[in-house]
């Protein structure tokens, strides 16, 4: 797009489906760099992916050619197919519906890496539906219980 110029970034979260906890330390490496391919692929920027056992963090600069549930859309339907054709858990591996997308300045970049670079810290203190529900918060989302994430009660 000629004579177009952004600077969106966007924290994009989700989980896995029932909130179970596949995916492994063993696998984190290789996921993070296929969801970067993806990323990469389709001219958008990652500055950080983090997979926790049952949600991914990602933080991109997004350019305008590309809708956030586009890449979202890929990103989930291309990695579960990965995780699918590596066979690295028993059974079909799916992400869940839906996803959370945030959207920060860039004076806000490097600590939203850091965050998302440090979060198996951070989910010592907070579980996934607390910090979750703090974004809402947060971000002043409105939002109906019935349609978030399915929750494991802790």
């Amino acid at each position: 797009m000629a004579n177009t110029y952004t600077q969106i970034y966007i924290q994009i979260v989700f989980a896995v489906k029932g909130r179970q906890n596949l995916i492994s330390k063993e696998i984190r490496e290789e996921l993070h760099k296929f969801i970067t391919g993806i990323v990469s692929n389709r001219n958008q920027k990652l500055f950080a992916v983090f997979a926790m056992p049952d949600h991914v963090h990602l933080l991109i600069s997004m350019s305008p050619v590309i809708s956030i549930s586009d890449l979202v859309r890929d990103i989930k339907a291309g990695s579960s197919k990965f995780i699918n054709d590596k066979n690295w858990i028993n059974g079909k591996f799916n992400w869940q519906e839906g996803y959370g997308a945030f959207s920060y300045s860039k004076s806000s970049v490097d600590s939203v890496i850091k965050y998302i670079l440090n979060q198996e810290e951070h989910h010592k203190k907070k579980t996934f539906k607390e910090e979750y529900l703090d974004f809402m918060s947060k971000f002043e989302i409105e939002y109906d219980s019935e349609y978030l994430f399915e929750w494991i009660e802790d």
